[in-house]
């Protein structure tokens, strides 16, 4: 993945949840983009057009929340990968890093085992 254009992006909830994950990808070329809560038609368009053809990994919460934003954004990313955290973390900020960082490789953006 050497071009910034075969980079995947990660679509998060919100720009605490966008701060956690990038403090442990160490990797300033991968985007991630937050939501903002559930995205309307326009917030959709506009991660769409960020996104273009590169994977999408969608990294959420797993409360009721989070569902209905994998929810709105499985329709416009069928091919995403989904992530999410535990059910009893209090979100991506509030989960800890060993399981975060657990996820991400699972995920195959990063490798726990050089670390």
């Amino acid at each position: 993945m050497d071009n910034l254009y075969t980079k995947p992006i990660i679509i998060v909830e919100g720009k605490n949840d966008r701060l956690r994950i990038k403090e442990l990808l160490q990797d300033d070329e991968i985007t991630i983009l937050c939501t903002y809560g559930t995205p309307g038609t326009e917030r959709l368009e506009q991660l769409k057009a960020e996104v273009q053809d590169r994977m999408v990994y969608i990294f959420t919460d797993n409360d009721r929340s989070g569902a209905k934003i994998r929810g709105a954004l499985r329709d416009a990313f069928p091919d995403a990968e989904h992530i999410h955290t535990h059910k009893g973390y209090a979100g991506v900020e509030g989960t800890p890093n060993d399981y975060l960082l657990e996820r991400l490789d699972k995920a195959g953006l990063i490798d726990t085992s050089e670390q």
